[in-house]
């Protein structure tokens, strides 16, 4: 049996999210979804998510993909496999060729994990709702002040 995990914030989840979950589980016989906490999301990413951890481990458990959902409360991958002892760790592939997925992949390669990237979403992000959003939050500030 193959154990699969795909780290990931979840924040304002959105289709990218979904087509890595979907893509991961065709790729694994068990799929553990690691969702970032917000205290190891705002020290690696330097951003305080949207969605509260609790919500979106909620959200993220839903899913019919995903057999099991935990959170992933340290800054290292490797402490997560060290609980979970999963066999392929899924990354979209913006990781690709970047200084953090070659170090993933070197550490994951000691241990004998694999990791696999999938498409990126290019058309939709968190990074970008949260943009949207926080223009949106902006002009309705701007219009109530008029």
């Amino acid at each position: 049996m193959i154990t699969g995990y795909a780290p990931g914030a979840y924040d304002l989840f959105h289709v990218g999210h979904l087509n890595l979950l979907r893509h991961a589980a065709a790729r694994c016989d068990h799929l553990i979804a690691g969702v970032v906490d917000d205290d190891t999301l705002e020290v690696t990413k330097g951003i305080r998510p949207v969605v509260p951890i609790a919500e979106r481990l909620e959200i993220v458990r839903s899913i019919k993909l995903v057999d099991d959902a935990v959170v992933e409360d340290v800054p290292s991958k490797l402490e997560m496999w060290e609980r979970l002892r999963f066999d392929v760790i899924f990354k979209g592939d913006d990781w690709r060729g970047t200084d953090k997925g070659r170090r993933l992949e070197a550490m994951f390669a000691e241990v004998g994990v694999e990791v696999v990237y999938f498409p990126y979403t290019m058309h939709t992000s968190s990074t970008a709702l949260r943009r949207a959003l926080s223009r949106l939050d902006g002009a309705v500030y701007a219009s109530a002040g008029q």
